[in-house]
């Protein structure tokens, strides 16, 4: 690891070690991001393998690309190997209103036959949550294998170009989600296949698979994959994990990746949580938060320790919270104050700023960012990116995949380049420190200028602790 990162330990209780040799790039919002996942996938020479999560059916690839389907389906047909597995539910209304999915059901069946789709899917069901991974995986195994590590959703909303600059609002489209801010990676070298692993150890073993309508074209749907037996040539310079959440009960097969031990997977892990808390435990300077969901009771308590030992931290997440998360607080104030008040006492702490992000529409006036990212950066040195929010349900029972890096000039570049988004450029040129205090300070500006009705100096604007998310 990088000396200067070497303070934040890596995962212990997990199924990948930190691999060195990696290429690791962050790829800020989404326009950007799958511009470059269909990229690799259009180069792709021998497989493209995808987890998937949520699905807006509009959602359209950039460039004149099409669908998810269309997609896939011209890679497939040029004989690559092509493989989806999809999170398959059939309460999703009762789990999350407002969202989509490409689930096992006989109208996808259909539109799958009926274009005669070349790929394979299976599809994976946890009972009352929610497999979250969003993992790309190109030519697994190959020269050039690349994968793209996050937690971005095919839905237009996500479509956004770095700034967020005005856009035409889609009819349809709920307004809360109507310009998604969001953050994946593209990583090259070993840790890579820790990802190709990953999906081997799920499709393998995808809940659906035998059932009627669980797979498509039936059958074993493309045959069981043998997991990666060498690492992939190292590409870069960079020290890179990969975390995850896997329920217990989920996944039997052991077989590890290569050069890791074997890891009971039976019982779970929450390698994610292990590591975002000791990267709090061990922040010396800063950190900057951004994730859709910042209430985890365990987590805010870190954080508390860290503001007490001087650290300066900025959390950005949404301005207006999900509404099953303002719908769990009024409905369960006993279980959800606690949490509420942890992060309350958050707030207490002058080294401490929570900020929502809006930008000008084409009127003038303020358009909320839905912030959806999961991402933190401690020290100008470390950072993990991935699909996890920052919650119970996502460290202990959805499934989830981040990566983390031990990078300072990774790190700091995706720092500086996030503030100069949030704030204009009025941090350029800055040191860490300075910038995290300007933040802070240009955030309350802008809080103020909003209630006034006057424009803001960036997206970033100071929110309250005390009544967020009540």
């Amino acid at each position: 690891m990088h000396p200067d990162a070497a303070h934040i330990p890596a995962a212990r209780a997990g199924s990948y070690p930190p691999r060195p040799g990696n290429r690791i790039r962050p790829l800020v919002d989404g326009l950007e991001a799958f511009s470059r996942i269909a990229e690799a996938v259009e180069r792709a020479a021998h497989s493209v393998w995808v987890t998937l999560a949520f699905h807006e059916e509009e959602f359209r690839f950039p460039g004149g690309r099409g669908s998810l389907i269309d997609l896939l389906d011209h890679a497939a047909q040029r004989g690559v190997d092509v493989r989806g597995l999809f999170w398959h539910e059939d309460r999703l209304a009762d789990l999350v209103s407002d969202s989509q999915i490409y689930g096992a059901t006989d109208e996808h069946h259909a539109q799958l036959r009926a274009r005669n789709f070349a790929g394979c899917i299976r599809w994976d069901h946890l009972p009352d949550f929610c497999h979250h991974q969003k993992s790309w995986l190109i030519d697994a195994g190959q020269p050039g294998e690349v994968a793209f590590v996050g937690g971005i959703n095919l839905d237009r909303g996500s479509l956004a170009a770095r700034g967020h600059p005005p856009r035409e609002r889609e009819s349809g489209v709920d307004d809360l989600y109507a310009d998604i801010h969001d953050v994946y990676a593209a990583i090259e070298g070993p840790a890579a296949t820790d990802v190709a692993h990953n999906f081997v150890q799920r499709w393998n073993e995808a809940s659906e698979r035998h059932r009627p309508g669980g797979a498509f074209p039936g059958g074993d749907a493309g045959g069981d994959l043998e997991p990666p037996t060498r690492l992939s040539p190292e590409a870069g310079t960079t020290t890179v994990q990969i975390s995850r959440t896997i329920m217990p009960g989920l996944y039997a097969d052991e077989r590890p990746s290569p050069g890791a031990a074997a890891y009971p997977i039976a019982t779970g892990e929450a390698s994610v949580r292990e590591q975002v808390l000791a990267a709090i435990e061990h922040a010396r300077r800063t950190i900057y938060i951004e994730n859709q969901i910042f209430l985890s009771r365990s987590l805010l308590r870190a954080v508390n320790r860290a503001l007490q030992r001087g650290v300066r931290v900025v959390a950005v997440v949404p301005r207006r919270p999900m509404r099953e998360l303002v719908e769990f607080a009024r409905r369960e104030p006993a279980a959800a104050a606690p949490i509420l008040d942890q992060l309350d006492a958050c707030g207490a702490h002058e080294n401490f700023t929570l900020a929502g992000l809006a930008a000008a529409g084409s009127d003038g006036q303020p358009n909320d960012v839905y912030v959806h990212a999961k991402i933190m950066l401690v020290d100008d040195a470390w950072a993990t990116i991935g699909s996890t929010n920052f919650m119970g349900r996502s460290f202990l029972r959805e499934t989830e995949m981040n990566a983390s890096m031990w990078c300072p000039q990774t790190v700091r570049s995706l720092r500086e380049d996030l503030f100069d988004e949030h704030l204009a450029g009025a941090t350029r040129g800055l040191g860490e420190l300075a910038a995290f205090d300007r933040f802070g300070a240009i955030a309350t500006e802008n809080a103020a200028r909003r209630a006034a009705g006057e424009a803001q100096r960036g997206l970033a604007h100071r929110l309250r602790t005390r009544t967020y998310c009540r």
